[in-house]
């Protein structure tokens, strides 16, 4: 497979090279649009929603069904991503690398790749699960790709906020999945999930403030700066650890989930004290880093609570 790359003539008019790519560089690329770091996250938070739904291990069919039905839906709504936001990578450091800034394919593959997968998803989790998981994994697409990253993410500094909704779906996808329904409990997972996204992608933002400014993209750093918006993810994840501890009434826990849920809530405040206190890049990383660790331990402590139960 080829592709076209940029480069100027001995008088200095632009030219198009061909590139020729291994099969290896462009399967690659496209693993690269699904973005499956963010997919791993996502579905850390799946399984213990499914246990919790079922008050035990689900089968390992269903987890797996579920899975790769999640995956694919999400795979697909990050590819759309990439092609919509394709302007905005090639101006950002961070993702200029990415498979279409970078010219390892083209813009309307990774649009019909994003679409396929999120058919692909769509049928399996409704013709393998059920109805309502494929429904919500759907919708969690088209907010993605609508809500997020056609309007909010370029108009307005609250689009993390808003559009963080996306990313809490799985918990919701998973107790569907086992219960054909969505109780309580699950809506209080997908409240976790929705109110640690700000603080957790604020942190990142505060590293990357000046790639957003100068791609036009109005996060909250570049509106507001890095002092307040230090603040504001101080406000958030006090609020995170209340929300996670609705939980254990909601769900009628052991105590293992809200000691974990506590601790693990208290250092998540503590670093964000601490940038509040003294913005830069270091803290702002370390907590980022932390709320990586810290959402994927609260879901095991979900999941480990409900087994020894």
């Amino acid at each position: 497979m080829t592709s076209a790359a940029a480069s100027t003539t001995s008088t200095g008019a632009p030219a198009i090279v061909a590139v020729r790519r291994s099969p290896r560089t462009i399967g690659s690329a496209y693993l690269q649009l699904t973005k499956p770091r963010i997919i791993l996250l996502l579905l850390v938070t799946t399984v213990p929603s499914m246990i919790l739904a079922a008050g035990r291990v689900p089968s390992l069919w269903l987890i797996s069904a579920t899975l790769i039905g999640g995956m694919l839906t999400a795979g697909g709504a990050n590819a759309i991503n990439q092609f919509v936001d394709r302007d905005i990578d090639e101006v950002m450091s961070r993702t200029r690398g990415r498979p279409l800034p970078g010219h390892l394919l083209r813009p309307v593959s990774a649009l019909a790749f994003g679409v396929a997968l999120g058919v692909a998803g769509f049928a399996w989790l409704l013709l393998i699960v059920n109805l309502l998981s494929a429904a919500l994994a759907v919708g969690a697409i088209l907010f993605y790709v609508f809500v997020y990253t056609l309007w909010l993410k370029r108009w307005s500094p609250q689009n993390i906020v808003i559009g963080g909704a996306a990313g809490a779906v799985p918990v919701l996808v998973g107790w569907a999945a086992v219960t054909n329904t969505v109780a309580a409990p699950a809506w209080v997972l997908f409240a976790i999930v929705f109110t640690w996204t700000p603080p957790h992608f604020w942190a990142l933002s505060l590293r990357y403030e000046g790639d957003y400014r100068a791609a036009g993209v109005p996060m909250l750093p570049v509106i507001v700066g890095a002092r307040a918006t230090a603040r504001q993810i101080l406000v958030y994840s006090i609020a995170l650890v209340a929300v996670s501890l609705v939980l254990w009434p909601v769900a009628n826990t052991g105590w293992i989930y809200p000691a974990a849920a506590a601790s693990l809530g208290g250092l998540f405040v503590a670093g964000a004290a601490r940038l509040s206190r003294r913005p830069g890049t270091p803290r702002a990383m370390r907590l980022f880093r932390y709320s990586i660790v810290y959402l994927a331990l609260v879901f095991g402590a979900v999941a480990v609570d409900t087994l020894v139960r």
